[in-house]
Parts: structure tokens; sequence; C-alpha cells
């Protein structure tokens, strides 16, 4: 359980389990194609959602979505399956954050995961003017894997700046 906040206790950082979210799903006639499937943009529109979930989380701020990287789907999904989708913060800027979103097919008989998809989000905090504004909380990487996840977010940075610099 994510810890509680009060005005009187001053924190600067916050840790990756206290804005982490997970969301379960079973899939609805509402959520397939007409191949029973899921579909694509449906599944987008849940990964976003849970990014920004986990970004508003950890900021307390309103957020919009400036970029999504590396998503790939690796199998289907259909009706009946159990999806769950897990978002966690991976980086935090001056007003930026970066979320790591992975969405699995739960095997009902095993309750085992497969993996469905990866997707990076990264988000801006901002006002009710949607002007950019300061990330009030750092985030403490405590474990290689957190680190990791952090360096990874430095090197997708710097690839976005490399894309935009050449024009895509």
């Amino acid at each position: 359980m994510a810890n509680v906040f009060h005005v009187d206790h001053q924190i600067d950082k916050k840790d990756v389990k206290d804005s982490q979210t997970e969301w379960t799903k079973v899939l609805q006639y509402s959520d397939i194609n007409c191949d029973n499937r899921l579909s694509g943009g449906r599944l987008m529109e849940w990964l976003g959602e849970m990014a920004e979930t986990v970004a508003i989380r950890h900021s307390g701020n309103p957020v919009i979505t400036a970029c999504v990287d590396n998503m790939q789907f690796k199998q289907g999904v259909k009706l009946g399956d159990i999806v769950v989708i897990i978002g966690k913060m991976t980086y935090v800027g001056n007003t930026s954050m970066e979320v790591r979103v992975d969405t699995y097919v739960e095997d009902r008989r095993t309750g085992y995961r497969h993996v469905l998809n990866r997707a990076y989000f990264t988000l801006v905090g901002v006002d009710v003017d949607d002007t950019p504004v300061t990330v009030p909380y750092g985030l403490n990487v405590k474990t290689e894997s957190e680190r990791a996840e952090w360096q990874g977010a430095e090197k997708r940075r710097e690839l976005r700046a490399q894309r935009r610099k050449e024009g895509f």
C-alpha cells in the first residue's frame, strides 16, 4: 500500500512503489475488434490512462502526454482473457516524468502472466493553463532494476533529442 503524505510532513522524493499502479480487466465485447481480439487502439487508450495515473500519483499535478516510446505488441488477446497492466515511474526530470507500462495476459488456470506489451510514456506536469510546472518530488532510485530503468530513461531522452534535431 502506498504511503500517505501529509502537509506537515515535507518530503523531497518519493519511492517508485508510492505511485506504482496495477489494473486488471477481463476482456469484454466492448474491448474487441471484428476478429474477437483486443483492439490495439483500446489497449493504447488504457496504457495512456495508466501512465497518466502513475504520473499524477507521483507529482500531484495534472499532466499531459508528450511522447510514447517503444510500443511493441508481442501477442494477441482474445475475448474473455485477463489483461493486467502495471505502471511505474522510471525517471523524473524538472517538468517531465517517464512511466513504464507493462501489459500481460494472465492465464486463468495457472495465474502465469505472458508479456503482451511494454511502453514508455513521457508526461509533463502542467498548471491550469497547460504551462509546464516543476515536478515537486524527485524519485528515490533504490534497487539495481530501478537504476537500470533510470539510465535507460536518460538514453531514451538523448535519442528523442537527437530525433528532434534531425527533424523527426
